[in-house]
């Protein structure tokens, strides 16, 4: 794996760091794992996340980050470990739960319905089985307003969202997960799509909602995403968490060694 290392953005100010850990247990697993048949996904992780704060989670393909996405977005259940939300276990079953929760997950692949409108999309599972959470009247104003939040690109909302670009629709499913107000909000490798304006104002937004109290967990393989925007980083490799630190405690190049020795080494020799 290789590490993007653009320019440093400037970097966010610390948010949450050296306060007591009890006044900052939004989230916690503990010593969660999953297996897949023979192999592990996640073997005994465990991880305290800070309200208010931007975590990074950082691993090669196949370290366990796509697993824990999931873990914490409803969509598969852990074989063992806990899940705790304020101090208190929480066993949601399914994403239905996890979003009752306040949580909101915007994945590394674009899910959009290409067929219906973009606020259609940006709304989105807000609407309950027998009447509308959003009213008719005011559906435009509030997918607009979500959309507002960062996208510099104009997103027409009437359109088909599978008419828009790529990138376009991005924005909308960022926009779905904004729109809800999130308490905890996952962005799973969101930026590859973006052009630097929009990346860079989904930077800023990051940084409002985490100055909010919200929790960001934000997957990224960009080390100037990670040293620029992270409050804390989690590293995984194989599965298991090889340490928990706040930004600066590392170099780049000592993350990728401890993330991916073998790559590191090689990169060192050339």
């Amino acid at each position: 794996m290789t590490l993007a290392t653009d320019k440093l953005i400037e970097p966010a100010p610390f948010r949450g760091v050296g306060l007591p850990a009890s006044k900052h247990g939004m989230l916690e697993i503990r010593n969660t794992s999953k297996r897949y048949g023979e192999t592990v996904a996640l073997a005994d992780a465990s991880i305290a996340f800070r309200a208010g704060t931007i975590h990074t989670i950082l691993g090669e393909n196949g370290s366990g980050k796509s697993t824990m996405v999931k873990l914490l977005s409803g969509i598969v259940q852990p074989d063992s470990g806990t899940i705790l939300l304020q101090g208190r276990p929480f066993s949601g079953s399914n994403p239905s739960a996890f979003q009752a929760q306040g949580f909101a997950t915007v994945f590394q692949e674009v899910l959009i319905a290409p067929d219906r409108s973009v606020t259609d999309n940006i709304l989105l599972g807000l609407d309950g089985l027998l009447r509308r959470t959003v009213p008719r009247n005011k559906r435009r104003d509030r997918a607009a307003a979500a959309l507002k939040r960062f996208a510099v690109t104009d997103v027409p909302l009437d359109t088909q969202a599978g008419r828009l670009p790529l990138a376009a629709q991005q924005l909308v499913v960022l926009a779905r997960a904004v729109v809800r107000n999130p308490k905890i909000l996952v962005l799973d490798e969101v930026t590859a799509a973006l052009d630097f304006a929009d990346r860079e104002s989904v930077f800023s937004l990051m940084r409002t909602l985490a100055g909010e109290g919200c929790l960001i967990l934000f997957i990224t393989h960009r080390m100037d995403e990670v040293m620029s925007l992270s409050d804390r980083i989690s590293i995984l490799r194989g599965g298991s968490v090889v340490r928990t630190e706040e930004r600066g405690a590392s170099t780049p190049a000592e993350l990728l060694k401890a993330m991916a020795p073998r790559t590191a080494a090689e990169l060192a020799h050339g």
